[in-house]
């Protein structure tokens, strides 16, 4: 999700939840993204993920961007779409997880614990490396569905 406020482009970041994440900043924002379940369509997927990370039906137009394929391996397919959303109100899925290690406790964690939004600049800083490719091809497809607009 991106947006426009006071002229600059702003990108909407989710942050990791978990005790992983927890202390970790800076490359660590990512947007909302999932699991592609088996025989789901892409597209689908990133809407379905988008609302289960963030509480929020994705809408609008949607502008596909190119895939990236992230350290661990993972691709990860991504549509922009122009929007709102009030940080205060994410409601995130959760999952659990044997916290802490071997000691037999299960524990509960959203998935994602912060949404944010950030001016490109400060963005690139917090993603993970991989994604920053999402944010160039932000700018180049703003600006071509700006030079549409009669």
């Amino acid at each position: 999700m991106y947006r426009t406020q006071s002229g600059q482009l702003e990108v909407l970041l989710v942050h990791s939840g978990g005790p992983y994440w927890v202390k970790r900043y800076w490359q660590a924002w990512s947007i909302p993204k999932g699991e592609i379940d088996p025989g789901e369509d892409t597209f689908e997927a990133a809407k379905r993920e988008f609302q289960e990370e963030t509480g929020q039906i994705p809408q609008g137009v949607f502008y596909r961007l190119r895939p990236v394929r992230q350290a661990g391996g993972k691709l990860v397919f991504a549509w922009a779409f122009e929007g709102d959303f009030d940080p205060a109100m994410l409601h995130s899925n959760t999952f659990v997880l044997e916290w802490p290690p071997h000691s037999g406790q299960m524990q509960e964690f959203p998935e994602v614990d912060r949404a944010a939004w950030f001016c490109l600049e400060e963005a690139k800083k917090r993603i993970i490396k991989a994604q920053a490719q999402f944010l160039e091809d932000l700018v180049v497809t703003v600006d071509q569905a700006q030079a549409t607009l009669p």
